[in-house]
């Protein structure tokens, strides 16, 4: 990756990141609408370990969340704990949350804790049923590959938790994490089966159409309603897939980063999964 001109990392990164002003964002956000989709927003950053930092990007989506009431965009926001300083002081971490979802309550709109690797699962989870009983507009994220996941729903279950379901895109120990890819699948959907059957809002976060396909089988066969549900993906990614899918009548959320970060995020995810390289390999011979 050092040797990766910045200027072609960015070419590449383009149709994934929105930009990096928040202009940027909701005029994604409005052609995303235009489509049939709803949207969630990330302010590019993670792994602060700066006070103040995480302070000011706090500040940020409280901005995010006043434009999207001001624009009225169908948008709500998504967070990484890492970024409001989970690896300087939960205590910390919990606090630029609460503010959040202060103001997000203000706005009647939503505030969704990512999941990042599995060093923050266990105070991720702890730091959001805490907020779960003060705070409606709160949602988390599980991921499909982690073997703790079942249980960690049975926990959030009682609490009524919104929760989203995805596959996990960090390079995790198999003492940990599934690493045979439809053991995954199939424990994705036992987990999306899990919540929708403990009446718990479900973000079915996936890219694989094998998935997606099982997803709306098992939705339609037991009649779920779609404020129930919804699916969600990356910006840029299957589009197709995504275009079917809101044809068909489903709830469908694109994830939307913007931010001065973009580079560090763009190479990180390249480092942290080596796989994504292959895909983006194949966009630059497919494009030539």
């Amino acid at each position: 990756m050092p040797v990766v001109p910045k200027f072609l990392v960015g070419h590449f990164a383009r149709p994934y990141i929105a930009g990096e002003t928040l202009d940027d964002a909701v005029a994604k956000v409005e052609a995303l609408t235009a489509g049939g989709c709803i949207a969630t927003i990330d302010v590019l950053g993670e792994e602060v370990m700066d006070r103040e930092e995480t302070i000011s990007i706090t500040s940020q989506y409280i901005e995010v969340l006043d434009r999207i009431e001001l624009e009225r965009l169908d948008s709500n926001i998504s967070v990484k704990p890492t970024a409001l300083g989970l690896e300087i002081d939960p205590e910390l971490c919990e606090a630029n949350l609460r503010r959040l979802l202060a103001r997000a309550s203000e706005l009647n709109n939503f505030v969704r804790i990512d999941m990042e690797d599995s060093s923050t699962t266990t105070a991720t989870l702890d730091i959001y049923c805490r907020l779960r009983n003060d705070f409606d507009n709160v949602g988390v994220v599980l991921q499909s590959y982690m073997i703790r996941s079942l249980d960690d729903i049975g926990s959030l279950t009682p609490l009524g938790a919104n929760v989203r379901v995805c596959k996990g895109i960090y390079v995790e120990p198999e003492e940990i994490a599934y690493q045979d890819r439809q053991k995954i699948r199939d424990n994705f959907m036992e987990m999306v089966e899990a919540l929708l059957t403990a009446k718990c809002h479900v973000g079915i976060a996936t890219h694989d159409r094998q998935l997606v396909e099982r997803s709306i089988d098992y939705v339609e066969r037991l009649s779920f309603t779609t404020d129930a549900y919804e699916f969600q993906m990356l910006l840029g990614v299957e589009a197709n897939l995504c275009r079917e899918i809101v044809a068909a009548g489903h709830r469908m959320r694109i994830y939307v980063p913007f931010g001065e970060q973009w580079y560090a995020y763009s190479t990180r995810r390249l480092k942290e999964n080596p796989a994504i390289a292959g895909h983006v390999l194949k966009n630059i011979f497919s494009a030539k």
